[in-house]
């Protein structure tokens, strides 16, 4: 068996900003052909993924509709298992509704919190949402469920999934509608437990890595529209069509998880770098 045989593949997307069939997401991007596109690129990929981690906002306005459209976009994944987060522009009741099979949401109580096991890995996701807020919040009810969570997975590498960052980005309008309350706790739990292998997080439409714990915690591109990079106190809030992307988190067997950012699209390749003589080509 082979190295890849034995490695965990995780991918994730978010920020999907879903809108009702033939709507279009700040009147401009058609969101859900972006997502089709993305789902191609997926099923293109030469390693099948072990399950699909989606980090909130899968809607524009947690309407039923868009949960619905949802749905049907996701459809074309097949038996792969796919994990939801809320987000900021979802509702956790029509979330729910929208996805009775899916037996790891909990049924009840405030918070869509879970923990599930993807081969050797486990995956935590704490939810971050302020009902009506675009900012995100840990409250100690919510801390003290991942804590416990880490305790009862010793041994195991764990993958934390939120929608906010714990972190600054440096994106002036994104970190005043960032995690408010609850990053610094969070950064001490996690130092606490060096089994984390990584903290993945969605909300910022661009791929940002840092430090955090003793980890890396880390946001992921999105499937259509991206935030503008500006790393001023005053920077526009605004978009752009950047490439989209999504991420591919690899745990081999034995050894520390990998994470590479993919994009979607229609691109030229591949080509080879030798020629048929095994010389560099020139």
């Amino acid at each position: 068996m082979g190295m890849l045989d034995m490695t965990t593949l995780l991918l994730q997307i978010t920020d999907l900003h879903i809108r009702e069939p033939g709507r279009l997401t700040y009147r401009r991007i058609d969101t859900a052909d972006y997502l089709r596109n993305t789902i191609q690129a997926i099923l293109r990929l030469p390693q099948k993924p072990h399950a699909m981690v989606i980090t909130g906002d899968l809607t524009d306005f947690g309407r039923a509709a868009e949960y619905a459209h949802l749905r049907e976009l996701l459809s074309p994944l097949g038996s792969m298992p796919i994990y939801l987060l809320a987000g900021n522009h979802d509702e956790r009741h029509g979330l729910r509704d929208a996805f009775p099979e899916f037996a790891y949401l909990p049924s009840d109580g405030e918070f869509l919190q879970y923990a599930v096991d993807i081969g050797d890995l486990r995956l935590l996701a704490l939810d971050t949402v302020t009902p009506g807020k675009s900012e995100g919040s840990l409250c100690a009810q919510r801390l003290a469920w991942l804590e416990n969570e880490l305790a009862s997975s010793q041994g195991r590498p764990v993958v934390i999934a939120m929608h906010h960052p714990p972190f600054q980005t440096l994106i002036g309008h994104m970190d005043r509608i960032g995690l408010l309350q609850g990053a610094a706790e969070l950064e001490a739990i996690v130092s606490r437990h060096p089994h984390v292998e990584r903290v993945i997080c969605g909300h910022l439409h661009r791929s940002i890595q840092v430090a955090f714990g003793g980890t890396v915690a880390m946001t992921s591109p999105a499937p259509a529209h991206q935030v503008c990079l500006d790393l001023s106190e005053d920077a526009l809030s605004a978009w752009t069509m950047e490439p989209p992307g999504f991420m591919l988190h690899a745990l081999p067997a034995s050894g520390r998880m990998v994470s590479h950012t993919a994009y979607s699209g229609a691109f030229d390749g591949p080509h080879p770098f030798w020629d048929s003589n095994g010389k560099l080509i020139d």
